[in-house]
């Protein structure tokens, strides 16, 4: 007899593994070892139903939790508005950051006003093979003794002059152009991997807004929403159009109902699902360097070469500064400064004789001559 169980879902991860999960609504879901029907998923699936254990007392865990210490003001700080305005991931992220430091030979016991700078400067010295782990945690600690400071907990922040670690400068790999062909022979139109790659690419956006895209955002052939990345505490509204690549690779692409992309169940990506579904995409096309982000800078760094300003620029990607946008864009901002610069020597040749650089060269940068001009006005 075929058994019918409630609250069965099954997650493929980005090798094929299928996994089961009992997730009932307004519950977290809870793993079941496979396969489904087995004495070990049955088992599994009873404990689930039945129910998470009472819970300790707050008694209890107050009792854990030794007065004036770290975890007591991570504590505090859990509670405050300034965590609890924060975007759920963010939440979760820096609550992980900060718990592993208590847990990090007994630190969370010891009294937060005796953390001093040089004793942050030597936890981050023992995470110098993961620099950005390094610097996660230097900036949780500067928020929680901000914390501290602006409720009267504490009179000074050990973090705030701590040094980060220089890890990878220029951050996740941009895709080349062959990349981005290598990308599309492999997955033609009309798979929801050249979809993916289209709504990327020239949307310029993360994965947080990618798997919430849909009919519901376009208007007048735009897409207009809001960003995920802080919507909750600094919402960036955006509109942006959609070019005809990007339309030409909708209209021949299956979607969902509510999101463009969808699962092989039909079913809503999450934003961790979707990267792993895309990296999976990735490795058939050979192209373990690249990402998903990558093809947000990939856009940023296109539409710096096609002579963009970084305001246009940040317009699309939805930065409020520039900062980000000028790491994105370095490399292409210098190819065309380049090519424009050597255009310059070059029309110059061709309309007299060459000219040292010296010579023609004003302060600015601007070479003065009749033919530099006119190579100007054909920009």
């Amino acid at each position: 007899m075929k058994m019918r169980l409630k609250y069965i879902v099954e997650d493929t991860d980005r090798h094929g593994t299928v996994r089961l999960y009992y997730r009932r609504p307004g519950q977290p879901k809870i793993r079941l070892r496979g396969p489904s029907g087995s004495p070990e998923f049955l088992t599994d699936y009873k404990r689930a139903a039945a129910g998470p254990a009472e819970p300790k007392s707050t008694s209890d865990i107050v009792g854990r939790v030794v007065a004036g210490s770290i975890k007591g003001l991570c504590v505090e700080y859990y509670k405050s508005a300034m965590f609890r305005e924060l975007d759920p991931r963010t939440q979760k992220v820096r609550r992980a950051i900060l718990e592993r430091f208590c847990q990090h030979k007994g630190d969370g016991d010891k009294p937060y006003r005796m953390l001093l700078p040089k004793h942050v400067r030597v936890r981050r010295d023992e995470m110098m093979d993961r620099p950005e782990a390094a610097n996660s945690l230097v900036k949780a600690l500067r928020q929680l003794f901000k914390f501290a400071m602006r409720y009267d907990l504490h009179d000074s922040n050990p973090a705030i002059g701590i040094e980060y670690l220089s890890g990878n400068a220029d951050g996740f790999h941009s895709w080349t152009l062959d990349e981005i062909e290598k990308f599309e022979n492999t997955h033609a139109i009309g798979t929801s991997a050249r979809l993916a790659l289209a709504l990327a690419l020239y949307t310029g956006q993360r994965r947080a807004d990618l798997v919430q895209f849909g009919k519901q955002h376009v208007r007048d052939g735009w897409l207009t929403f809001t960003q995920h990345k802080n919507r909750n505490s600094k919402p960036v509204r955006m509109e942006i159009p959609i070019i005809p690549a990007l339309q030409r690779v909708l209209d021949e692409s299956p979607t969902g109902d509510l999101t463009f992309l969808v699962t092989v169940f039909k079913r809503p990506f999450t934003s961790n699902g979707f990267g792993n579904r895309f990296r999976k995409w990735c490795d058939d096309a050979g192209l373990q360097n690249c990402s998903v982000h990558g093809l947000r800078k990939a856009a940023a760094a296109r539409l710096a070469e096609l002579g963009c300003t970084e305001q246009e620029i940040m317009a699309i990607t939805g930065h409020r500064t520039s900062k980000e946008v000028t790491r994105y864009t370095r490399a292409a901002s210098q190819k065309t400064r380049a090519e424009s610069a050597l255009r310059r020597m070059s029309d110059d040749q061709n309309g007299n004789k060459s000219v040292p650089l010296s010579e023609s060269m004003l302060p600015g940068g601007t070479i003065s001559t009749p033919s530099t001009l006119k190579g100007n006005s054909k920009k």
